[in-house]
């Protein structure tokens, strides 16, 4: 079973950036295509982005393309994901998840394993 922890998270300003970071116990994290997802109060758990298990591919939400980065590092077993220029509609509970599925990467129902979750509060 894959276990995945999120850090990272935190209070910024708008216009600001911050890295997250997903770390796993690395059970073969390499076979897993991963994303990232956020739910903010009230709300439906959203898609953010997602890569493939080589990093060759990524695929984007269009709120937050051009601002954030997903990227992979299989020698560490670390997923990240860097977000610029914040916004306050960025707020949420960011959460990376694992999945042995080859498509349908962003759909929450993909995903077998989930991380706990990281605050992300940007102020305006």
């Amino acid at each position: 079973q894959v276990q995945l922890v999120e850090s990272g998270g935190g209070l910024v300003q708008t216009g600001g950036s911050l890295i997250l970071a997903c770390t796993t116990n690395g059970r073969n994290f390499r076979t897993y295509a991963m994303g990232w997802f956020r739910q903010a109060p009230g709300k439906e758990r959203e898609f953010v982005a997602a890569i493939t298990r080589t990093g060759t591919g990524t695929i984007y939400a269009p709120s937050v393309k051009g601002r954030f980065t997903i990227s992979r590092d299989n020698t560490k077993n670390i997923l990240y994901l860097q977000m610029n220029s914040l916004k306050p509609e960025d707020t949420a509970v960011h959460y990376c998840a694992a999945t042995k599925a080859y498509d349908g990467l962003n759909s929450p129902t993909s995903y077998e394993y989930w991380g706990q979750g990281t605050q992300v509060t940007v102020s305006s």
